[in-house]
Parts: C-alpha cells; structure tokens; sequence
C-alpha cells in the first residue's frame, strides 16, 4: 500500500479521486510540529538550535499517521511545492519517525489535476532541505525578534504589544504615508477648457466637445502654468475676440496589450480593486479553488505558463469568440518581481476549458468570482490586443483685436476598432468620440470653462496598493503578503477608514515611533528586504541558514539590552474629570492593546474599566431594550469585536446586553417603509 499525505482534507480527496486502489491520502491537516508558545524554544547559546513540539491540537493526527505509516510499502509526501511545504514534509518525516529513507517519496505539482499527479508520481524527488533551511531562518528569526522585542514595548509602554520584523515594516509604510499627509500644503492650480462646435454643416447634437487649453505661442503650458484665478481670467478675456480654427489632426491607430497572468501579487490587487476581498480573503478563496483541483498553486511570483496551457486557451479562444480573437503563436511574458524564486506557473485555471459558467454549480458564490477572475486575466491574455482609433486635434486661436497672443487648445478621442482580449476581460475604458473635423476648419465657441484645482496628497495606502508596495520593496515573499495584512489589523496597529484605506491607529503610531527610533533596523525597508534575499540565498544553497541568523542576532540584542535601560517608560495615561462611578476616584484614559479605555485611578483596588463612549459611534438610536427613562436608556454605538468585526451594542454594557450584527437603524427603516 502507498501512503500518501498531504496538508488539507479537500486536498486529500481531491486527490484521491486520481488514484487507485493501491493509495490511500490522508491530511496533516497543516503543520505536525512548530516551536513551542510557552517558551522562545531556540538555544541562542548553541548555534540557535530550535526546539519543535507537536501541538496538542495535531497529537491525535499524528498518532493516526504513525499507525498507516507502519503499514504503508511506500510513503509519498505530497504537501506544496515551496518553503513552506517543504517544511511540512520534513516535519512529518521528524513527527512520525519515518527512518527508512528508501520507503520516502517527495512529489510535488503545480496543480491538482490526473496527468499532474501521474507525473509526479512518475518523478519522484528527496526533501529539498536548502528549501527547508530557508522556512526555518524566516521562523527563527522571527521568533527571535517577537520574543524579545514584545516584553520591550510591554515594559516601556503597556502590555499586550507586539512586534515582527515584516509587520513593522508594514506599519511604517502606512505611518509615513499619513505623516506626508498631515503635512501636505495644497498647490493651487487652474485649467481652462474651452466648449466648441462644428459651424458646418450645421451644428447637431454630437458635434460639441471639450478642449483643453495646452499651448501659448508655440510653447507647452505646463500643469502649473496658471497659478490663480486672476491669471485665468486674463486668459478668458484676452479669448473674447478670438476665433477658434482646427490646426492640425493628427490620427493613428493605437494597440493595447493584454495584462500578464495572476501572480499572487497581482491576484491579491485585482481581488482587492474588483471584488474587493482583502488579501486573506483572497487567498483562502484562491486555496480551496486549488485544494478542489480547478487553478494552479496560488503562491507564486512566476508568470510562465505551460505548453499545454497555452494550447488549451488557444483551442477555448476559437471556440468560444471566434478564430479572429485567437493568437497564431502563444503570448510569453518575462517574470519582473523582485527577488522572483520557485519556478512555480502564474495562477492560472487548471483546465481552461471550464468557463466560470461551468462551474457554477461547484463553487459558492465568492470562489465564483475569484475564479471568473482567475479564468478570465489568463484567457485575456492570449487573445489579439486591442484596437483602437486615436485622434488627437490641435485648434488654434489668432491673434484679432485686443488679443496678444495666440493660444492652442488640444483635443483626443478614441473609438474602439478591434475589441481583442477586452472582449474577455473589460479594461476601465470609456470612448471619448469627436466629430469629424478637418484642418483649416472654422469652429463655433460655446463657452469658456476656467476651472480650479488643487494638488492633492498621495493616496492612502489601499490593500491592492499595500500589497504591490511590499512587493516592490521586497518585503516579504508571496505566501506573508496576506498573513502579514491580516497581523497588523489584528494587533490594531492600522484599521480602515469608509474608503477602505488604512490609516494607523494611535497604538500603531506610538510602537512605530519607539521602534524607528530605537530599532532602526527592525523598521528599516531596506534592511528588510536585504534579509528576504539572504533567505532566497539559504533557499538557493548558496549560504547556511546559521550565519545570516548569527549575523542578525548578535548587533540586535546587543541593542535591546542596552535601550531596558537606556529608554524612560513612556507616560500614556491622560486625566479626566469623569469619576468611577463604583468608588468615586478620578477615572483615567489608559492605552490597551485595542486602544484607550476608561480606568478607574484606585486600580488595583478598584478594578472598574469600560470604553470611551466617542460620539462618532453613536448611530442616532436610543437602546431598544433599556428601560425608556431618560437617564438610565443608552444609545445604540457601533462596536468592534477583538477580530474587529463591526456590531452594534448598547452603551450602558454590562447593565444592558442589547447587541446586534445588523444596523437597528436600518432595521427600523424596513419596519417603517411603505408596501411596495
């Protein structure tokens, strides 16, 4: 009998459907061993010697392992092809104390399809443990750096802190990128359009459109050109008399190609900007897409695709848009990411011959439009670019009566001549149509049109910007994008605001500034980064993982033994007039790990705490379930849960424990509203 094992249950009988008889595959259901959580569990005294256990959750999986693994002929380890299946594989060989090298498989495969796996089968390799070295540096200095640096910021300024080395790079980002806005001073900046028509034959709806002033004399009028509004207005009175004349046309055919296929990068923003799933969402969706056997593995920074792939797109192209949409020859694309490794494809559909329509019935609604997605960025991409008419139209005014100088004003429109992969997978365009005009032509002026503007900030950072920030940096690697979002959200470092930006919270404001001033390096983009190449180098065979940790470690803790004593704890605590309504001392306005609450000053004697009541979170609503009295009924505040899920709740909790998922607002609205 061969013993197959691989992470996850759906996994597991995905693949089991490929197999015969001679096979049995079971699930680890994830990791069999880590470091422990009661202690840091690596010997900083013995070359960093890390100690695993077996968690309590997975010593019942793992005893039903060992007892299938002692029967089995063969044993197949079958977990994903990267650092962090690789370590799984390990692991499992460790926790059930696999010692026949001869009886042990490692396969791998891109996909969960039968001809993947048969092929897999038919190459087994050995447990690749450069792959395995390179996992267990990133989990070790990790360690070394949470365990450490936590009890540091618990110390200095209050408990249930934390700190990672990746995530701390993540809240700078977002911290710097707030602070250059706070400081932003706006640049005022005009434009001036002009509103014109055909004078002949005569003037029809669809003859009108918008010009944009672009030129004085001859030269390029830059964006800043016209300071204020008073230089406007000379503009528009110095255009009173002016007649308006097409100078020159200029038309030329336009082609755009289509977008590469998914890499998680990429996958991550279009989920974000189209379907606005955060990262996680998106790989926990794109991980059971792949467990069931219908993408490529979803964690990958390649965008190669396979003979096969291409020809099966080809053949569903022709199909189903006609032969005019299809290539002759396959479209290639060159891999771009930063520190690119693990010769994975790009995510892509496993057959693509099953439209999203396909299978429809076979996924929930959100695997659905991940997959349409997924379906859709990769049969665009080899299909005919499309085609467009571009025309650009200079119109010129002469100098006539008190008018000094001569000014030129520009005009563009597109119409789509050749829809090509736009067809498959819609781009954000829209045709801007101008009538036909020709050169030395007379145009009608309908009205001048000065408009005011004004510089505007950078953008907050977004999930889909996040995310290709961190890869443009090379911060982290395709698998920690998403766990790394997910963290700092967690830890209420950064949250949300309605626009779906994030913005740091007050805690992740303070921990970053004691962290940029004390631990440069741990915030440090470029130091951050230099260590992700250090573990591609592990990955590579071309270091060991003990120096780069040795190298790292020795200069930082040397430095944090030094700043325990060097750095004042830092005084967050703010006065009110509010007295704690249990033993009438000053109540206080303490920081927590989800924010300030209210205190009572006689702690630990009075241990009275409850959340600041903002007025922001009131929705406009008395509590439902309160007594109607007007001093004893609460209002109805929107909360948050540890997972920062939104509810609604009463203010007078624990007195009254009116809660609510839905807004009773709105609720109330529905009671309230007519019969259709």
């Amino acid at each position: 009998m061969n013993f197959v094992i691989v992470e996850s249950p759906t996994k597991a009988k995905t693949i089991s459907k490929f197999l015969g008889k001679d096979f049995k595959v079971e699930s680890s259901f994830g990791h069999v061993r880590d470091l422990p959580k009661s202690k840091m569990g690596i010997d900083t005294e013995n070359n960093f010697e890390p100690t695993y256990v077996i968690p309590t959750k997975a010593r019942k999986r793992v005893n039903a392992l060992k007892k299938e693994a002692a029967k089995a002929d063969e044993i197949i380890l079958a977990s994903d092809e990267d650092r962090e299946g690789e370590a799984i594989a390990w692991h499992l060989v460790q926790a059930l104390g696999l010692e026949d090298p001869k009886k042990i498989k490692r396969i791998v495969f891109h996909e969960i399809t039968k001809p993947a796996i048969e092929k897999a089968l038919e190459n087994p390799r050995e447990i690749d443990l450069n792959l395995v070295d390179a996992q267990q540096a990133r989990r070790i200095l990790d360690r070394l750096v949470g365990y450490e640096l936590s009890p540091f910021l618990w110390k200095k300024m209050f408990k249930g802190l934390s700190a990672g080395r990746v995530q701390s790079v993540a809240v700078r980002l977002i911290v710097d990128r707030e602070r250059e806005i706070e400081k932003f001073k706006p640049v005022e900046f005009w434009s001036v359009e002009a509103e014109l028509e055909k004078t002949s034959p005569e003037p029809s709806s669809g003859s009108a459109f918008v010009a944009k002033l672009v030129k004085k004399d001859g030269k390029l009028l830059d964006k800043f050109a016209v300071k204020n509004k008073k230089e406007a207005d000379e503009i528009v009175k110095d255009l009173e008399n002016a007649e308006y004349k097409v100078e020159q046309v200029t038309k030329k055919e336009v082609k755009r190609q289509p977008k590469p296929p998914f890499t998680t990068s990429t996958l991550q923003q279009a989920s974000a900007n189209n379907l606005h799933f955060s990262a996680k969402q998106t790989m926990m969706f794109a991980q059971q897409l792949y467990e069931k056997g219908f993408i490529t593995y979803m964690r990958t920074d390649s965008v190669n695709l396979s003979a096969e792939s291409l020809a099966s797109a080809q053949k569903t192209i022709a199909g189903k848009f006609g032969k005019e949409f299809s290539l002759s020859e396959p479209r290639k694309f060159k891999t771009k990411s930063k520190g690119a490794q693990e010769a994975h494809e790009a995510v892509r559909p496993s057959d693509p011959a099953k439209t999203p329509e396909d299978l429809k019935t076979k996924l929930d609604e959100k695997q659905f439009k991940l997959y349409d997605l997924i379906w859709r960025r990769f049969i665009a991409c080899q299909m005919q670019e499309a085609i467009f008419d571009s025309t650009t139209v200079d119109i010129a005014t002469a100098p006539l009566g008190d008018s000094i100088s001569k000014w030129t004003f520009r005009a563009s429109g597109s119409i789509m001549k050749f829809e090509g992969w736009l067809k498959v997978y819609p781009a954000s365009f829209t045709e801007n149509l101008l009538p036909e005009l020709n050169e030395n032509e007379m145009l009608e002026l309908e009205k001048l049109l000065p408009n005011q503007h004004f510089t505007e900030p950078p953008p907050r950072y977004s999930e889909a910007t996040l995310v290709k920030a961190l890869e443009e940096y090379g911060i982290g690697r395709p698998s920690t994008y998403a766990p790394t979002i997910s963290t700092i959200q967690t830890r209420n470092y950064i949250e949300k605001n309605e626009q779906r930006r994030f913005i740091p919270t007050e805690t992740g404001l303070m921990v970053n500034d004691i962290l940029t001033e004390h631990f440069p390096q741990i915030v440090d983009i470029g130091f951050t980064a230099k260590m992700e190449e250090e573990f591609d180098d592990i990955a590579e065979g071309k270091t060991k993982w003990e120096p780069v940790i040795k190298n790292f470690y020795q200069p930082f803790h040397k430095n944090l033994m030094e700043k325990y004593d060097e750095v004042e704890k830092k005084h967050t605590d703010e006065e009110t007039d509010e007295k704690c309504e249990k033993c009438g001392k000053p109540m206080i306005i303490k920081h927590g790990r989800f924010g300030k609450f209210l205190a009572c000053s006689g702690f630990p004697d009075c241990k009275n705490a409850k959340a600041i009541k903002k007025e922001s979170d009131k929705i406009g609503m008395k509590c439902p379930k309160c007594p109607p009295e007007a001093d004893k009924q609460g209002d109805v505040i929107k909360k948050f849960t540890k997972t920062k899920r939104i509810f609604f709740g009463c203010s007078n909790w624990p007195k009254c424990d009116f809660a609510s998922w839905k807004n009773p607002m709105e609720e109330e609205g529905k009671k309230e509203a007519p019969d259709a």
